[in-house]
């Protein structure tokens, strides 16, 4: 995680998006680097853990459901979702979860 979850008073929400890509992933590194840097400047944004194998796995942390609810409301973020759909994707499911409790072993980012 790029930074800690410092105050877990406040409510914080995972969303955790689980992708498959397809055969044409062309634009896909661009966009993603894209979109990671516009969700950081995101009101609300805290962190992102991402990892991919056959299988990727990109766990974004927020401070509030409202937060969530306007990056997916975002104009670009939009555009990126629509590419995904309908080309570099051919399965994925998002999961939203708050987040009760952190910690680690070792994780000194």
């Amino acid at each position: 995680m790029s930074q800690r979850l410092e105050n877990l008073d406040d409510e914080v929400y995972a969303v955790i998006f689980t992708s498959v890509l397809g055969d044409d992933i062309t634009g896909y590194e661009e966009m993603a680097k894209l979109m990671l840097e516009l969700a950081s400047h995101s009101e609300g944004f805290l962190s992102v853990e991402s990892a991919r194998n056959e299988i990727g796995i990109t766990v974004s942390y927020w401070k509030g459901l409202n937060a969530i609810k306007q990056w997916k409301q975002d104009s670009e973020h939009q555009i990126a979702q629509q590419f995904g759909k309908q080309k570099w994707y051919s399965a994925y499911k998002v999961s939203i979860a708050k987040v009760e409790k952190e910690y680690s072993f070792n994780w000194d980012e």
